[in-house]
C-alpha cells in the first residue's frame, strides 16, 4: 500500500522520496516485487516502474539489503540506491512532509 500511496503522490505532480530499511527491503527480492499486490491494487514492480520513470527517488538500506541476501546490483536494477542511515537522516531534514508506511 505504502507504494502505491507513493505513486499516487507522484502521479499528482508531488516530489517522492522512498528509503526501504529493514523488513521493508525484503520486499525487494526479484520474485517478491514480480508477486506481491494487494487486492486490486496491482504488482510491485507495476508501482515501482511507475515511480522510476516518474523520478521518484528510491533509496534502500544497504546493510538491510546485505543481511538479506540482496546485492547491490539487484537494488540498482530496481532503480533503487544504496544508502546509509545517515542519507535517511538527510532527506528526513530536507522534506517538507514525511509519510511513514
Amino acid at each position: 500500500m505504502g507504494f502505491l500511496v507513493a505513486k499516487s503522490a507522484i502521479e499528482d505532480g508531488n516530489e517522492v522520496t522512498i528509503f526501504c530499511a529493514g523488513d521493508g527491503v525484503t520486499s525487494l527480492h526479484d520474485i517478491t516485487t514480480k508477486e506481491m499486490q494487494g487486492v486490486g491494487l496491482g504488482t510491485l514492480s507495476d508501482h515501482l516502474e511507475e515511480l522510476k520513470s516518474q523520478g521518484a527517488k528510491l533509496y534502500a538500506s544497504g546493510k538491510s539489503a546485505q543481511a538479506r541476501g540482496i546485492t547491490k546490483e539487484q537494488l540498482e536494477s530496481l532503480g533503487f540506491t544504496p544508502a546509509t542511515p545517515n542519507k535517511l537522516v538527510e532527506l528526513t531534514f530536507e522534506a517538507d512532509r514525511v509519510l511513514i508506511y
